[in-house]
């Protein structure tokens, strides 16, 4: 069969045979690949940056897709960490990690939508005890991830959404999806983000780094009541892995911090969302910017990165 291989950290994944995958347990089956998202967690995967990475080449990337199962069924699949991904014509997958979704979804935009919705969702409803009608701040609304999570949000009760972010083409169809105000992360986002967030009660953070660390103080200190709780949810770090916060912006506000992501939320309370979002996604409930590009195309995929839809590499 034909895959996207990686064989070295330092360079974009090739185009080329790579041998069929067999079952090697009674619980995994091998599916045909249909779509598989390009996420910058498989970016990460694929240079060995990420915290799970175990450096072992040469490994397919992909951490999750939609395939054709044997018993015909179109299925959602999420993998485990391995070399095996789904950037490829087949591979291995638990049917227990994957659902079956409708026939006539469209396979493209399920794997372009999962993973990135998924970090609010499962954010939202695993990692904290969020309310209806609780106000959000999206930081990073103008990501594919962000986009979705304004969307999330509003659709799982936010009375008020904010999203702030650092493209303003994007950040003016926002409104559209959802949010209630937009700012513009430019060099006066500290004061701006803290007027306009106001007593919000979750943000969701896919930014971090020198970012977080210039418009926390500024969020937290424009609070009318401090007593207030505010929950900070660190889901990404595309501004940054580290964060200088200034100790007073602990002190001076009830804050919790919490992290969202692999890890703190358990295996199974990932999987025991995935129906529910799954279904939303197929039934068109969340606009999704997605382009499909063959798997012969990769390569060249990996490198051009200026467009704004969530590229999908279809076999």
């Amino acid at each position: 069969m034909h895959a996207a291989v990686v064989t070295s950290f330092d360079t974009p994944p090739h185009y080329q045979r790579f041998p069929t995958p067999t079952p090697r347990a009674a619980d995994e089956v091998v599916l045909d690949v249909l779509a598989s998202g390009l996420h910058p967690r498989v970016r990460s995967q694929a240079n060995g940056s990420h915290y799970t990475s175990t450096r072992e080449l040469p490994l397919v990337p992909g951490i999750d897709g939609v395939g054709r199962a044997p018993d015909g069924s179109l299925r959602y699949f999420v993998l485990f960490d391995t070399v095996m991904g789904a950037m490829a014509e087949r591979t291995l997958v638990d049917p227990r990690r994957s659902v079956v979704l409708p026939e006539g979804s469209d396979p493209v935009s399920v794997a372009a939508a999962m993973n990135p919705a998924m970090s609010s969702w499962v954010a939202l409803r695993r990692r904290i005890d969020f309310a209806p009608g609780q106000a959000v701040l999206v930081l990073g609304a103008t990501g594919a991830a962000g986009r979705l999570a304004v969307q999330v949000a509003k659709h799982l009760g936010a009375g008020r959404v904010i999203g702030a972010g650092r493209r303003p083409d994007r950040l003016a169809t926002l409104t559209d999806l959802g949010a209630d105000a937009t700012v513009l992360l430019d060099g006066d986002a500290a004061e701006n983000l803290g007027r306009a967030a106001g007593d919000v009660d979750v943000v969701l953070d896919y930014l971090w780094g020198p970012v977080t660390a210039a418009v926390m103080p500024a969020v937290v200190t424009n609070r009318a009541d401090p007593g207030t709780p505010l929950t900070w949810i660190e889901i990404g770090s595309v501004a940054g892995r580290s964060a200088a916060i200034p100790s007073a912006a602990l002190r001076a506000a009830r804050l919790s911090i919490v992290g969202s992501g692999q890890g703190s939320v358990p295996t199974d309370d990932i999987m025991a969302e995935l129906p529910e979002l799954a279904a939303e996604i197929a039934n068109g409930t969340f606009t999704i910017d997605a382009r499909a590009v063959p798997l012969t195309d990769v390569e060249a995929a990996w490198t051009n990165s200026a467009g704004t839809e969530r590229v999908v590499i279809t076999p």
